[in-house]
């Protein structure tokens, strides 16, 4: 797989250059090392392309995940409420 479109949410992209470059390294490295055309396994519904394979966003999903564990990389969350009281 390949970039084509960069979104920097809060300037995420620029901060990652200037401070971790590293870590943009890596990302790189596992976006081109996932197989796009390996995705391409759920099939459509839709009345206009009954029967069409597409990407599939859960094997996308999926394929990220193992290369990014392959990598030491884990999800961390963070659970919060927002509320007008304090």
């Amino acid at each position: 797989m390949r970039i084509t479109k960069i979104y920097s949410h809060l300037n995420g992209l620029e901060f990652l250059l200037v401070h971790r470059k590293h870590l943009w390294t890596e990302v790189q490295a596992v976006i081109r090392s996932v197989d796009a055309v390996a995705c391409k396994t759920k099939v459509s519904e839709e009345k206009t392309m009954k029967g069409k394979l597409l990407f599939s966003p859960k094997d996308f999903n999926r394929s990220f995940q193992q290369l990014l564990e392959a990598n030491r990389w884990s999800e961390s969350r963070v659970n919060y409420w927002v509320t007008a009281e304090e």
